[in-house]
């Protein structure tokens, strides 16, 4: 019994996954153990400043900072739509039963059976990053409410996971759309799915890794502005000294 061209796809699909998982499950332990190592663990600290600055700033900055909620809601909002418009567009075609991708061309297997694990994955992907997406918006509308209270009751370390919170979802529904182009390109073979989950693994590594140092910020601007002001009184009280000596 010699290797058929079907069987790469036993050996390819979850090799390829597998580096996916591996890789993924590696970056999560950065980021929850070494955040300052990932680009995820760098936002939430500018994400945490970014809090502060506004919960503890002058009233006037709060329309800045719903207009930036409201941009990461409309992004939210917009991936979830074309998320589910590809749910939709998959389910309309497996009730069509479409062989367009059973083909002679396509080096694998190209059985009914293994066609419809080819659709069930990618669906459920676009399913995960709809679900995520929709979580995300939900966090941000609900910083939308925590900084435009009157009150100055809320509790800093609320807004600050509803930001976190967020964004965590939003980087998830991205995995979610990263993991369904390489199962998009299945359906053209075991092949080029496995050589785009190598590339895939080596281009997110690049983009999420971080070697900018994390730098402390002063919250309080008063006390930036008195420790000037006692700076240059020192200087002053330096300079007129050796005139009055004389």
């Amino acid at each position: 019994m010699g290797f058929e061209k079907k069987d790469l796809d036993v050996v390819l699909v979850p090799s390829g996954l597998l580096i996916m998982f591996v890789y993924h499950l590696r970056l999560l332990y950065r980021y929850l153990h070494q955040p300052h190592t990932t680009v995820m663990g760098f936002e939430n600290f500018s994400k945490r400043f970014w809090v502060q600055a506004i919960m503890q700033g002058e009233k006037s900055n709060i329309g800045t900072s719903l207009g930036v909620i409201s941009s990461n809601i409309s992004a939210a909002t917009f991936l979830a739509s074309v998320s589910l418009t590809l749910c939709s567009l998959i389910g309309a075609w497996i009730s069509n039963t479409n062989n367009f991708f059973v083909s002679d061309l396509i080096y694998g297997d190209t059985r009914t059976t293994t066609l419809s694990i080819k659709y069930i994955s990618l669906l459920m992907c676009f399913l995960l990053a709809f679900s995520c997406f929709i979580q995300s918006a939900r966090h941000f509308v609900h910083d939308n409410y925590l900084i435009s209270t009157p009150s100055q009751s809320v509790p800093l370390k609320n807004v600050e996971v509803a930001v976190i919170r967020g964004g965590d979802f939003w980087s998830v529904g991205l995995r979610a759309l990263y993991f369904a182009l390489n199962l998009l390109l299945w359906f053209f073979g075991p092949i080029p799915m496995f050589v785009c989950s190598i590339f895939m693994v080596l281009f997110l590594h690049y983009l999420d890794s971080n070697t900018m140092p994390l730098i402390e910020h002063e919250f309080d601007g008063k006390q930036v502005v008195r420790k000037v002001e006692h700076r240059v009184s020192e200087m002053a009280m330096a300079i007129h000294m050796p005139s009055h000596q004389n």
